[in-house]
């Protein structure tokens, strides 16, 4: 008799008796029939009419407040530079030292000149009175008296000139020519720049377009004028730069090669967190609409036939609603049409809000902080 047959069937037994005791449960456990999971979570905020104010935001460009180039105005060899590079410096503090002993010899050159003519005239003097001189010949010595003034004026400058002092307050940038390089008064070679970035400027543009638009919109009433006290500064990684700004000017025609008036804002900047030449993104009150529906920038959701919010209906599940934009007012859209009012809005949450499916809507607050996502491969 073979007994390799018994004892497979005894190895099969045995195994088939394992998985049962180990616990294998039946379908319809926490995710079947029986333990359905909750339905998720979403924020939403209730759409309600109120007044607001459109805003607009632009792209720009952060210049300084005043720019001076520090230049050379007398010739010679530069013998040392008095700042350090990058640093802020006062209106007057030295700059620059060149080398001053020509300038020094012509200046006390210049010095003796005006003592001989000064004494040469006083001796004259007297001795037109006597006709021992000319009149002729006084005065010839006066004008050489006035002549040798004049040199030790220009005498006295070059000399001045050999320090070479801030013209502005503000932030110095690197030397633009080292120790014993020629320096050329007729060349104003440029040695320095420095710029003063406190307050700074913000230049942007509007499209002239949107400008005759709102316009037209104050004027026949469906919208009112904003006073234009505050202008907020987005920085480029999208953060609000805290302190508000000021408009200081549009320019009363339209650049015919771009179609766009240029504006300008100038904000506080003390702690020189703001360099000219970065790009930042410049948001200005334009005017007032009264009944405007608002909803957080974040709950609207473009897609291929156009812009869509998801809101929560009558029967608790998640449904798209397509809607349109007519503007901003700060960091919320105002909603042209698909709302009326009322709507629950779902703001987050978005990603577990599939249409047709239930949620629990609870009310959005914008301060809270995140909720803390639990490890990786740890149950909630």
């Amino acid at each position: 008799m073979n007994r390799t047959f018994p004892l497979a069937l005894m190895l099969i037994a045995a195994l088939a008796g394992c998985g049962k005791e180990g616990g294998q449960k039946p379908a319809g456990g926490p995710g079947g029939p029986g333990g359905a999971m909750p339905p998720p979570e979403v924020d939403v905020i209730t759409v309600t009419p109120g007044s607001a104010t459109l805003t607009q935001e632009l792209p720009g460009r952060l210049q300084a407040f005043r720019t001076a180039q520090v230049r050379a105005q007398v010739d010679g060899i530069l013998e040392k530079r008095l700042f350090d590079e990058g640093s802020d410096v006062k209106a007057g503090a030295t700059l620059f030292r060149i080398d001053p002993r020509n300038y020094q010899a012509t200046l006390d050159a210049a010095k003796a000149d005006l003592d001989v003519a000064r004494l040469t005239l006083e001796r004259y003097r007297p001795l037109l009175a006597i006709k021992a001189v000319s009149q002729q010949e006084v005065d010839l010595a006066e004008a050489k008296l006035k002549q040798a003034e004049v040199a030790l004026t220009r005498a006295r400058i070059d000399q001045e000139n050999t320090t070479v002092p801030a013209p502005i307050s503000g932030r110095i940038g690197r030397a633009l020519v080292t120790e014993g390089a020629l320096v050329s008064k007729s060349a104003a070679t440029h040695l320095a720049t420095i710029e003063q970035i406190d307050p700074i400027y913000a230049n942007f543009t509007q499209p002239g377009a949107d400008l005759l638009r709102l316009r037209q919109a104050v004027k026949s009433g469906k919208l009112r004028k904003a006073e234009q006290a505050k202008v907020e500064l987005v920085l480029e990684d999208g953060s609000l730069y805290p302190q508000p700004g000021k408009l200081l000017f549009s320019d009363l025609a339209v650049d015919p090669a771009t179609g766009s008036v240029s504006l300008r804002a100038v904000f506080p900047n003390p702690g020189h967190e703001l360099l000219p030449g970065a790009f930042v993104r410049i948001r200005f009150p334009e005017a007032l609409q009264d009944q405007a529906l608002r909803v957080p920038q974040r709950a609207v959701q473009p897609g291929p036939q156009g812009q869509m919010v998801m809101i929560v209906d009558n029967e608790g599940k998640a449904a798209p609603r397509p809607v349109k934009t007519s503007g901003m007012s700060g960091g919320d859209f105002i909603i042209a049409e698909g709302l009326k009012g009322g709507e629950q809005v779902i703001v987050n949450g978005l990603q577990k809000a599939r249409p047709g499916t239930p949620v629990k809507p609870v009310v959005w607050n914008p301060d809270a902080p995140p909720a803390a996502q639990p490890p990786s491969g740890e149950k909630k």
